[in-house]
């Protein structure tokens, strides 16, 4: 802080509106005439209004002319007090972001010969780069930047600072503070400083990937780079690291795939990553003392280094990151990022609030920091530069990293626009990247019309939802863990026909959650809440254990034969178990990590769950592209309220069908359905799929309890 004489308080709470705090031991808070004077301004203020706030008397002041943000202004009063003009609330006016926002480049452009560096600070009066050489780490460079238009400052340095360090300091209402630049691509170990790099040197190539021509050909498998391989008997050498997670090859004690292979042979589309961006809460340099899922975002920008085999290495976190989005492309795999530009970890220690505080976080109505998050912070992507930041992030990977799809945390903090303008950067970068995220409602200081939340759905037509009823109608509330759903043998859930054709009103279309099928997220078990194993587990605790698999094989298969987009959770066909532990985002790793031994103990039930990945990518008929085609195609009925018939009718444009039927059975007793005349083949009965040699069916077929049975009429041959 820099030394001032402040007798009372002023801030800048408009362009052209001061607000005055005059205490009471101050001339007993009455003053009668307030000047500003700044470098080209002294001119006298307009008192507008008076008024007592606690221990103040509060002043609301008019200045006939604009006052830039940027600039040292000092307030003088009648009795020739005095204090510096303070940025107050006018960072969150529209005529400050309207103003202020800026088009121009932002973090650093490297070359061996020259490099620039660029920063948006509005409010700064002073900027200076601070540069240290990693050769010399006691020399340290402080060098002043230059302010532009718009607010942003800029610095260039002619020499090669490969590697160099460094970090902005930003003088703000006559404080100096320190910040790592938002726009670093590099940081040192544990994001304390910013790295100077050249990412021409982490270059790679993506190989070409199959089609994707709807986003509903696409099956999501979520997993969390220290889970997927950091179990003893996971046969991978670099367990719970990029690298780790990019080995080919790894088998079970048993000599069954493990990780990517796995992955592979599984048949998913769409590998999902938990969080890979620089988080807090795990010491990069003891990365074993503790565990978190990655939800506490502080650069957004920049691989996390807990996962590197050297994160006091910032080219090393970056070229692993990379080689195993490579590896994954090479499988014919997409990778999907779990974003999370909701909050920050920690509000205080942002870079956003030391370079421009209280501009990048919302605020209620009293001034109070919003928490619609839960973690003490909300981001305001409906201001200007907030909603560029999240776009140029958005960009960032898609271009450098080659990314091919984003799930977005929490994603109703968001606002529509911004999420608009990031399905058209996906869009001009390649159609088939998936954009879809978590649309709860959430209390955050936004009108509900302009938030990116399931019921403005039709507002963003090409960004999935995770689909909550889908969730809770099938698997049982996820939020009172005794209550079952159909799957689990509650006959009661209401919307069951909805959910299987894809939740957009079969019948009538105003009924319906979303405008079409790719907007669905279907899904029972995620990396939040108890997984459906741990469910079942407390809902039927005396229930015989192959009781217990046949509902979670039911619901699992229900995930995968609905219209829509299926998602699963890694291990979920193995069922998988967190120990009944609710919300492990920081339990340790026995109870986090993916039991290679448990896919060996349920092999049989992976296999099936394989042939029936393979089932719906082969059967177009199941993955139906538009809600027109559906309600064409589709007819649900039930024959008791646990048995459900699932039909797909006049389908012989989508393979070798004429008709399919779908029997689920959520019942304990055995059903029979009966089979009109026709050609009627067996594709899936109890714990088989027939992929080959189908058998024929005639006259009825036996539906086994708690299973799905399909059966296919065949196109007559001419």
């Amino acid at each position: 802080m820099l030394s001032i004489k402040r007798d009372y308080y002023a801030y800048l709470d408009e362009l052209s509106v001061i607000t005055i705090l005059l205490p009471y031991m101050y001339h007993g808070g009455e003053a009668t005439a307030f000047t500003v004077q700044g470098e080209d301004i002294s001119a006298p203020l307009t008192i507008s209004k008076k008024e007592t706030v606690q221990q103040y008397v509060k002043y609301t002041c008019i200045s006939s002319e604009l006052l830039d943000a940027g600039k040292s202004y000092t307030i003088i009063d009648n009795h020739n007090g005095s204090t510096d003009l303070q940025i107050g609330a006018v960072i969150r006016t529209e005529e400050f972001d309207v103003r202020y926002f800026y088009e121009g480049p932002l973090g650093v452009q490297y070359s061996a010969h020259k490099s620039s560096f660029f920063l948006w600070a509005p409010t700064a009066q002073q900027v200076k780069l601070v540069l240290q050489d990693p050769g010399n780490p006691e020399r340290h460079m402080e060098i002043p930047m230059k302010r532009q238009d718009k607010g942003a400052w800029t610095a260039e340095i002619e020499q090669d600072v490969d590697g160099f360090l460094y970090t902005y300091l930003v003088l703000i209402n006559l404080e100096w503070r320190e910040a790592v630049d938002p726009y670093a691509v590099a940081v040192s170990v544990n994001g304390e400083k910013g790295v100077i790099v050249d990412l021409g040197k982490t270059k790679t190539v993506k190989p070409k990937l199959p089609p994707l021509a709807s986003p509903v050909d696409s099956i999501i498998y979520e997993t969390h780079i220290r889970d997927f391989t950091i179990h003893p008997n996971s046969g991978v050498d670099k367990k719970g690291t990029y690298l780790g997670a990019a080995q080919l090859d790894t088998k079970t004690s048993t000599g069954e795939w493990t990780g990517l292979s796995y992955v592979k042979e599984l048949g998913v589309t769409h590998l999902e990553l938990l969080p890979v961006h620089d988080f807090e809460e795990v010491d990069e340099l003891n990365v074993f003392k503790r565990y978190n899922w990655g939800y506490n975002p502080s650069h957004f920008n920049v691989p996390e280094g807990s996962y590197s085999t050297n994160p006091t290495d910032p080219y090393a976190r970056i070229k692993e990151l990379k080689h195993l989005l490579q590896s994954i492309h090479e499988q014919g795999i997409r990778v999907i990022m779990d974003v999370v530009y909701n909050h920050v970890y920690k509000k205080e220690d942002s870079p956003f609030e030391k370079i421009l505080p209280g501009y990048f976080f919302r605020y209620d109505n009293h001034g109070m920091p919003a928490n619609g998050t839960g973690v003490g912070n909300d981001i305001a992507s409906e201001r200007l530069m907030v909603r560029r930041y999240i776009q140029d992030s958005v960009r960032f990977w898609l271009e450098e990293y080659q990314i091919d799809g984003f799930r977005f945390d929490l994603m109703g903090i968001l606002d529509v626009e911004t999420m608009q303008g990031i399905r058209e950067i996906c869009d001009s970068i390649d159609h088939s990247i998936l954009t879809f995220g978590e649309g709860w409602n959430l209390q955050t200081p936004l009108a509900d019309e302009d938030k990116a939340i399931i019921s403005n759905q039709h507002k963003m037509p090409r960004i999935g939802q995770f689909n909550d009823q889908f969730r809770d109608q099938i698997k049982g509330s996820t939020f009172d863990l005794e209550h079952t759903g159909f799957a689990l043998g509650n006959g009661s859930q209401p919307a069951v026909h909805e959910l299987l054709a894809g939740s957009i009103g079969l019948k009538d279309q105003k009924a319906g959650m979303f405008t079409e099928p790719h907007q669905t997220i279907n899904y029972v078990e995620s990396h939040d809440n108890y997984t459906l194993w741990d469910k079942i587990e407390a809902c039927f605790p005396d229930l015989e254990k192959s009781l217990k698999q046949k509902k979670h094989t039911l619901a699992t298969s229900i995930v995968l034969l609905s219209q829509g987009i299926p998602f699963l959770h890694s291990g979920q066909e193995f069922f998988r178990t967190k120990y009944g532990v609710e919300n492990s985002y920081k339990s340790p790793d026995e109870i986090n990590r993916l039991d290679w031994d448990r896919k060996d103990t349920f092999l049989d039930n992976v296999h099936y769950i394989k042939d029936l990945i393979s089932l719906r990518k082969s059967t177009a008929a199941l993955r139906l592209s538009s809600s027109d085609l559906i309600r064409r195609h589709v007819s649900i009925q039930n024959h008791t309220p646990l048995f459900v018939e699932y039909k797909l009718t006049d389908i012989e444009a989508y393979g070798d069908w004429k008709t399919l039927i779908i029997y689920i059975n959520a019942d304990m007793d055995q059903q029979q359905a009966a089979v009109s005349e026709g050609n009627w083949k067996l594709l899936v009965s109890g714990e088989k799929v027939y992929l080959h040699d189908l058998p024929d069916v005639e006259k009825s077929v036996d539906v086994y309890p708690i299973s799905i049975t399909i059966i296919g009429k065949q196109k007559e041959t001419e």
